[in-house]
């Protein structure tokens, strides 16, 4: 069969990676088949086997940060953090898993005992992102194995080279035939793979376009689990502050780093009146002076190219949008390689927009909105169906006690950026962000489900009421 796939390397445009779209039905049947051995499997042995996941990637992480970077275009300094993120994850997983799933005691009548107990769900598709395609994943299947589950993994049809590798890391790390499986293919393969009844559920990291499908697809399967991360139209409140650099530093990076393809980026500058002037050339200042290149460049590039030319004319066409609409530029967003998708970042100012567009923007582009009070701002903040990541910047603590009171937002920061929440807390949102299925450390709660038993070693019953004399 001749490939039907075939992964280029962003910054240069070299074929990378081809392969052929895979079976979905074959996938489900391999994870089925493998599923009553590796759930049977005592929890000590499959820690061991993630572990030993875990020594793989870190013993050959130059080669798989170099592989992230050249498919996604990233630099490579931020590929290394990517690789660090999943050998971290097994040890935090594992921490998890006791905390969030353990089996406990309850106290119960004499004569017998309550116990606590977690069962995993069976066989779960797991569909990983292209943006951080190693580490996102990851962070779902390696809780999911940890906790007793089977997996199909269907990496992005635009990442399917870090997908395959993590997929061969698994089975060099020993773990059983069939209890990882790759599925590589478009939506129509991911299509074909949820609607699978063999699956017990879905751990989707994508589009608020593909969450609600899927949403909708399970409407009538609550017995599934179905996990959404599903990004944000996230703001940063700029406030009072005499450090206006420090200030416009982390705008800079909450809203540019990865080249602004992290669902946690700030795509909205909410800023006070009073201080628009200085942030916003402060922000300016920063934003032209980031280095934009391939990935393996010297000097070490802050961003890299979005992740195809699709990707980058659609940006593009928004920032035009968002000009049509009245929309004044700040920093015009270019593209100075026609033929490969190097955007350079784009600020805007939407003050006056009658009606801005609650999407997300997925790329370099910062939208500015200038306001005249707090109430304004936490007003402005909330302005969106989504509700995954926010920040303010400057203020005091009773401002960002208010802030985090009113925010709708599952991660809420103070002086920090909007992007590199850790592992050891909870990931997730509200609103077209998540299904109130935060992963992360909090990825144990949907890999498995409480069972509750009450035991007794001796059979004794009787009926003290309500029984005819004999």
């Amino acid at each position: 069969m001749l490939s039907d796939l075939i992964s280029t390397e962003p910054a240069t445009g070299a074929i990378l990676w081809t392969g052929t779209s895979g079976d979905a039905d074959a996938a489900v049947a391999s994870a089925r088949e493998a599923w009553p051995g590796w759930a049977a499997t005592a929890v000590a042995k499959r820690i061991e086997a993630v572990r030993r996941y875990a020594d793989y990637i870190r013993g050959q992480g130059d080669e798989l940060a170099e592989l992230i970077s050249r498919e996604t275009g990233k630099p490579l300094w931020e590929s290394r953090t990517e690789v660090d993120s999943v050998v971290n994850k097994i040890e935090i997983s594992v921490k998890a898993f006791a905390e969030r799933t353990p089996q406990r005691q309850l106290s119960s009548q004499p004569d017998m005992r309550a116990a606590l107990r977690h069962k995993p769900h069976g066989v779960l598709a797991v569909l990983g992102p292209y943006n951080f395609p190693a580490h996102l994943p990851n962070g779902h299947i390696v809780p999911a194995l940890i906790a007793g589950n089977t997996i199909i993994f269907k990496p992005s049809e635009k990442t399917p080279a870090v997908g395959q590798y993590l997929a061969d890391a698994f089975a060099k790390a020993g773990l059983p035939h069939g209890v990882v499986n790759i599925l590589h293919g478009g939506p129509e393969v991911g299509m074909k793979l949820t609607a699978n009844d063999g699956l017990d559920g879905v751990l989707f990291t994508g589009s608020a376009r593909t969450g609600i499908a899927l949403n909708r697809q399970f409407a009538s399967q609550p017995g599934k689990m179905l996990a959404l991360e599903m990004g944000g139209n996230n703001p940063i409140i700029a406030w009072d502050t005499q450090d206006a650099h420090s200030a416009a530093i982390l705008i800079v990076q909450s809203a540019f780093l990865s080249a602004g393809q992290r669902c946690s980026a700030a795509s909205r500058l909410i800023v006070k009146d009073s201080l628009y002037d200085g942030i916003v050339r402060e922000v300016k200042r920063i934003a032209d002076r980031l280095i934009i290149d391939q990935p393996f460049a010297s000097p070490a590039p802050f961003m890299g190219p979005v992740i195809d030319n699709e990707t980058a004319d659609g940006l593009t066409e928004s920032f035009l949008a968002l000009m049509s609409k009245g929309g004044k530029p700040i920093k015009h967003m270019a593209r100075p390689a026609d033929e490969r998708p190097f955007l350079t970042p784009g600020i805007i100012d939407v003050t006056d927009l009658a009606e801005r567009p609650d999407i997300e923007l997925f790329g370099p582009i910062l939208q500015v909105i200038r306001v005249g009070d707090f109430e304004e701002a936490i007003a402005e903040a909330n302005n969106t169906r989504y509700g995954l990541s926010s920040a303010l910047i400057g203020g005091t603590a009773e401002q960002y006690d208010q802030y985090w009171a009113n925010s709708r937002a599952g991660i809420v920061n103070w002086n920090k950026m909007t992007v590199g929440a850790s592992s050891e807390a909870p990931f997730g949102g509200i609103g077209l962000s998540g299904n109130h299925r935060p992963s992360a450390y909090y990825a144990a709660d949907y890999c498995a489900y409480p069972v509750v038993s009450l035991e007794a070693e001796r059979l004794k019953a009787s009926i003290g009421i309500g029984l005819k004399d004999e």
